[in-house]
């Protein structure tokens, strides 16, 4: 009976080899199996591995170590040799066995390549298991260890190896850098943890039916692997559910994540959103006033959530004071309900609760909710769910920022027109995405009235007393922390003039005016502004990041302020309003000297979010995240500009 059974089995694995030769072959690649020998020389390899007796991944059995016999093969190990053959005797006698009771027992002998495997001694009988669908085929391997070189893929082989060391697994691969060290911190391992038999068979039951569902819904036409999508969706769920889940729910779960895995994929996941919609807002009190308007009868329910409560944060008191803004101006369409948290608060909850009273619009207005917003989101694609951030990939949230470095312009303008000397200190706060961007604006904007300027750095995630710092090098003005909202200046926020006793004296400073942000950003979402922006089909997130010409940065301007500055700074900002003048659009070098413009050069959004350099006149640099001050951490891991090269935290998010 088996012999007949065998006989059958080879017709359709025949049938499905000669289909794998056409499509290979149609599709102009190589139709046989993959010859280590001729893929390889002595010189490309740096050692040898015996690993012993293993089971080798099925899928990653390639091709054989000496031609032979490679054209009785199909490039996927089906049979191509007429039934007739000799080869396909053998073959069926093979499958007899594994039929019977005896069954196929001895390990095959191969070598085992960036990550793939070659057969030595034992052809037949993996194409004997392939045909049955087997996931491993024990087997000798002898690994053969590549000469290290900056080749990308050669430097993921060996972060391989270093994952292979703890986990003794085959299998897991990635399509980028990184990723395997974010699997073992997101699975909560230490770095240097070695994985016991018990984790290690875990994971792989677990790995193996989340793969299929990745596979089900088309994941390998992403360019991603599916330990990539993996990495993904422990962001929103422990590995254990996957052993609690039927294939149905694992397959409904990654599906409600599926953008997020998508945009993983995705070279450039953000969309950088610079316009505020051109129809204004309804007419209500004064703000509708100001921007004009027509009303609209329908109507939203919206949510702020604020992380710390406002009483005890100015960022969240100026969200707050948005949110405020936002009532008054919108009172008959919208409806809102504020959730203030503390720190060890469950944001999680928060948030559903926000949804069971009945939001449709989710603000949270602090970066790190941004993993409750994702889990939110997925949960109720139905709700519009937005995170106050920059530069985050995850399609389920829209994030949110200002332009702010236009407003420093102005007042780097202010301060190279003031400084006799030409020495000018700036406060800066953490080295995430944006700031870059605005010291740079601020220095060339000092460098538009004083060619002598020289902006002296300080940061106040390193050293706790910046101000006095650069007090004690002879700064004439200091660019300091901004002023939360209009008419706060004072208290030597802002540009601050440096008085003979050491004491300051606010002259100007950008604000966020978070009221016209939310005013605009909820009238569109009532015209259907949010669904005629949508990058959903593309893959990519959005972040709307407004500035001067939307009205969510001001500028305030103190009485202390000269007359001549204070009538270029309002030039200036009219300017920048009607797009007559573009921070960005002058010479400048970087810090290592070279040309970052020569007068002529447009910087897309992207290069002015991402920047992580400065330009020449300004003294100081950007710091390592090993000297910052515990307290900024958190941050600088979530948006810092250097983000991608720190070592993943235990636990943490894995962007």
């Amino acid at each position: 009976m088996s012999q007949s059974e065998a006989g059958v089995q080879y017709a359709k694995a025949l049938k499905a080899g000669q289909k794998t030769y056409r499509e290979c072959v149609l599709a102009g690649r190589y139709p046989y199996l993959q010859i280590l020998d001729e893929i390889l020389t002595n010189s490309m390899i740096s050692g040898r591995v015996d690993l012993g007796v293993i089971d080798v991944p099925a899928e990653q059995i390639v091709g054989t170590k000496s031609a032979g016999r490679t054209r009785a093969f199909a490039a996927d190990f089906m049979p191509l040799l007429p039934p007739s053959s000799e080869f396909a005797a053998k073959w069926t006698e093979l499958c007899a066995a594994h039929l019977g009771d005896e069954g196929i027992r001895d390990p095959i002998r191969c070598y085992e390549y960036m990550g793939r495997f070659y057969v030595q001694e034992g052809n037949k009988r993996v194409s004997v298991l392939k045909s049955f669908g087997a996931r491993s085929v024990p087997g000798y391997v002898t690994r053969l260890i590549p000469v290290y070189s900056d080749d990308e893929a050669v430097a993921m082989y060996y972060e391989f190896l270093d994952f292979y060391r703890l986990s003794s697994l085959y299998g897991v691969y990635f399509s980028r850098r990184g990723g395997y060290a974010k699997l073992q911190a997101a699975l909560g391992y230490d770095p240097d943890h070695v994985w016991s038999e018990e984790e290690r068979r875990r994971f792989q039951s677990s790995f193996f039916f989340f793969r299929e569902a990745f596979r089900k819904l088309g994941g390998a036409e992403l360019g991603i692997t599916p330990a990539d999508a993996l990495l993904v969706w422990l962001e929103f769920y422990p590995l254990g559910t996957i052993k609690e889940l039927s294939t149905a729910e694992i397959h409904k779960t990654l599906a409600a994540i599926w953008p997020d895995v998508r945009a993983r994929a995705e070279a450039e996941p953000i969309e950088v959103n610079l316009d505020a919609p051109d129809e204004p807002p309804p007419e209500r009190g004064i703000i509708g006033r100001i921007l004009g308007g027509k009303a609209t009868a329908n109507h939203v329910n919206v949510a702020f959530v604020n992380l710390p409560d406002p009483a005890h944060s100015a960022w969240t008191a100026a969200h707050d004071m948005g949110r405020r803004t936002l009532e008054q101006a919108m009172y008959r369409e919208v409806s809102v309900r504020v959730y203030n948290l503390e720190n060890g608060d469950d944001i999680e909850s928060a948030m559903e609760r926000a949804v069971a009273e009945g939001a449709e619009v989710v603000f949270a207005t602090a970066p790190p909710l941004i993993s409750a917003c994702r889990k939110l989101a997925a949960r109720y694609p139905e709700v519009k769910v937005l995170n106050c951030a920059v530069a985050m990939p995850y399609p389920g949230v829209r994030t949110y920022y200002s332009r702010v470095y236009e407003g420093k312009f102005i007042t780097g303008a202010i301060a190279g027109a003031l400084a006799k000397s030409g020495r000018i200190g700036y406060v800066a706060g953490s080295p995430i995405f944006g700031v870059p961007a605005s010291i740079n604006a601020f220095a060339l904007g000092a460098l538009l009235t004083n060619p002598a300027a020289r902006i002296d750095l300080e940061w106040s995630c390193v050293n706790p007393e910046p101000a006095a710092a650069l007090i004690s090098r002879g700064a004439e003005l200091i660019s300091n922390r901004d002023i939360p909202w209009q008419g706060e200046l004072g208290g030597g926020l802002g540009l601050a003039r440096v008085e003979s006793d050491g004491s300051l004296t606010s002259l100007a400073s950008p604000y966020w005016d978070w009221g016209s942000f939310y005013i605009r950003l909820v009238s569109s979402i009532l015209r259907g502004g949010w669904e005629a922006l949508n990058y959903k089909g593309s893959g990519k997130a959005v972040n709307y990041w407004w500035g001067m010409s939307a009205g969510v940065v001001g500028l305030e301007l103190a009485d202390e302020l000269p007359d001549g500055p204070r009538s270029l700074a309002n030039i200036l900002c009219r300017s920048i309003i009607e797009g007559e003048i573009t921070v960005f659009h002058r010479r400048y070098r970087s810090q290592d000297g070279s040309v970052v413009s020569d007068g002529n050069r447009w910087l897309s959004p992207e290069d002015v979010l991402h920047m992580d350099w400065l330009v020449d006149t300004v003294d100081g640099r950007i710091p390592g995240f090993d000297e910052l001050l515990p307290m900024s951490r958190r941050l600088v891991r979530l948006l810092g500009v250097y983000r991608d090269s720190l070592p993943p935290e235990k636990g943490g998010a894995a962007l």
